[in-house]
């Protein structure tokens, strides 16, 4: 998984996956999900970041089963 954070437009991606995106949908106004040809999640976009999210800091936590 990648994140990438754009300054100059406060749009944060998330690409959880590499794959070809074959669709993109609107979640919401400022949310776009890409999907690839089997209807999977490639990736998340995030308008307006810093009002919308705790800023661009992004932390991952693994968690063992």
């Amino acid at each position: 998984m990648k994140a990438k954070y754009f300054q100059d437009t406060d749009t944060l991606y998330l690409e959880l996956r590499d794959s070809r995106v074959v669709e993109t949908r609107d979640l919401d106004q400022d949310t776009l999900l890409d999907f690839d040809g089997e209807g999977k999640i490639v990736g998340i976009t995030i308008e307006h970041a810093k009002t919308r999210l705790d800023g661009p800091r992004i932390e991952l936590e693994t968690v063992s089963a």
